[in-house]
C-alpha cells in the first residue's frame, strides 16, 4: 500500500527480482492517491494496481472500499510502503498480524500521530540524537505502537538536514530491512 513516490515499493520490487524475497510476490499495489509515482512504479513492473482516493471518497468510504478489496485478495501480508494514511481499527483489527509498516525512526523515538516523513527527520536532528534509523512493525490500532520486526541504526551527521537525513535513512536502513522483513514473514508462512 503506497500514496507518494514509492521508494520503498521499488525497493521491494528490487529485492523480488533480485531473489533477496523469494517466498512471496507482490500481488497488487494499492495507493491512496490517484497521481503517485509508486502507480507509475508498479505498472511499469506489470503489478496490477487499484486505488481508492482517500480524500475524495473520506475516511469511512476509504475503509470499506479498502476492507472490500482486501477481502477479494486475501493476501499473506499487507505491507505499508509509504502509505500516508493511519489505518481505522476496523482495518487492523480484520488482520492482526498481517499487516507491516516501514517507520523512518528507530521506535518508539519520534513515533505516532504527526511523525511522518520529513517532519521525523526534523525532530530527530532538533532533539539532538545522534543515531536514529528505520523500523519495520506490526501494525495495530495504536499508531505506530505494534511489535517491532527489525531496526536498523543510521548515524546523524553534523550539518545534516532534515532532507539529506532522511535521503540515508532511507536508503541506508528503511530499504535494507524492509525487503528483509518480507522475505522473513513470507517465509514463515
Amino acid at each position: 500500500m503506497v500514496s507518494g513516490g514509492g521508494t520503498n515499493l521499488q525497493s521491494l520490487i528490487d529485492a523480488q527480482n533480485t531473489g533477496t524475497v523469494r517466498s512471496g510476490k507482490i500481488g497488487l499495489v494499492i495507493s491512496s492517491k490517484p497521481d503517485a509515482y509508486a502507480v507509475s512504479r508498479a505498472k511499469k513492473h506489470g503489478i496490477p494496481v487499484k486505488t481508492i482516493d482517500k480524500k475524495a471518497l473520506g475516511m469511512q468510504e476509504f475503509t470499506g472500499r479498502l476492507l472490500e478489496i482486501l477481502r477479494e485478495e486475501n493476501p499473506d501480508l499487507i505491507v505499508l510502503a509509504g502509505f500516508l494514511v493511519v489505518l481505522s481499527e476496523e482495518v487492523t483489527s480484520a488482520y492482526p498480524n498481517k499487516i507491516i509498516n516501514v517507520h523512518p525512526s528507530l521506535l518508539p523515538k519520534f513515533s505516532g500521530k504527526g511523525y511522518y516523513g520529513l517532519k521525523v527527520h526534523q525532530a530527530v536532528i532538533e532533539s539532538g540524537e545522534k543515531v536514529t534509523g528505520a523500523t519495520v512493525h506490526y501494525v495495530n490500532e495504536v499508531c505506530d505502537g505494534g511489535a517491532v520486526i527489525l531496526q536498523k541504526e543510521v548515524p546523524v551527521l553534523n550539518g545534516d538536514t532534515a532532507e539529506i537525513l532522511q535521503k540515508r535513512v532511507m536508503e541506508q536502513a528503511e530499504q535494507v530491512i524492509l525487503p528483509e522483513a518480507v522475505e522473513k514473514l513470507t517465509s514463515e508462512n
